[in-house]
């Protein structure tokens, strides 16, 4: 079975300093019909003004990938992680048995666009953890997550594997997917054709015991994660 999740139609959020589209129930944001797609809970869709951000807040018992697509997140957190990550980069932040954070735009001219996903864990009230990576692509497909770390990706704590996917006008690529029942598709940037589906940037699309997909790129810089959940 095979969803289709139009860019428009997601759940929006404006507090002015903060622009979020919400592919999945969010906060006040609500539909019976979007609340999560297997292991994998939110992907939010973020931008945030320069110079602003978000506070110290908690988690738990979370697993929490950002992936920043332009300008730089300044992170700070309760095990003593202060970093910045760039554009290009992923930062996956372990949650377990609790932590505090803080999100900022340390740019005074420069917006910040960064995906937000959540998945949940397979064991609850680890130790948290904080690991960061970019990756130098140089194919079409780029593992990022996976539950052992196979071939260089960030290890999350569920059965869970995403994979970056890039493509050049005209190209094509089929996948099998037989890890798990469920897996997901959110389009980055670009054109793209799945199944028959023409997404556009900030489209998703739910398959469900979908074992084969085709690919086709209707543009040049096409880019998507692929989640396997």
């Amino acid at each position: 079975m095979m969803t289709y999740r139009p860019a428009q139609e997601r759940g929006q959020a404006n507090f002015g300093w903060l622009q979020s589209y919400h592919s999945f129930s969010f906060g006040s944001y609500y539909d019976p019909n979007h609340t999560g797609h297997g292991k994998l809970l939110v992907i939010n869709d973020d931008y945030v003004e320069p110079g602003q951000g978000f506070g110290t807040h908690p988690h738990r018992n979370m697993e929490i990938l950002s992936y920043v697509m332009e300008g730089t997140i300044a992170h700070k957190d309760s095990e003593g992680n202060e970093y910045h990550v760039p554009a290009g980069d992923f930062q996956l932040m372990s949650a377990g048995s609790g932590i505090t954070h803080s999100e900022f735009n340390p740019s005074k001219s420069e917006a910040l666009k960064f995906l937000q996903i959540w998945i949940t864990p397979d064991v609850t009230g680890t130790k948290p953890g904080y690991q960061q990576k970019a990756f130098n692509q140089s194919g079409h497909t780029q593992l990022i997550l996976s539950p052992d770390g196979a071939d260089g990706s960030l290890v999350i704590k569920q059965q869970a594997w995403l994979t970056r996917v890039r493509l050049s006008q005209g190209e094509s690529l089929d996948f099998t997917l037989n890890r798990t029942q469920n897996s997901y598709v959110q389009l980055v940037r670009g054109e793209v054709v799945i199944n028959g589906q023409t997404m556009h940037p900030g489209d998703g699309l739910k398959l469900r015991d979908e074992k084969d997909i085709q690919v086709l790129a209707n543009s040049d810089d096409v880019e998507f994660l692929l989640f396997e959940v």
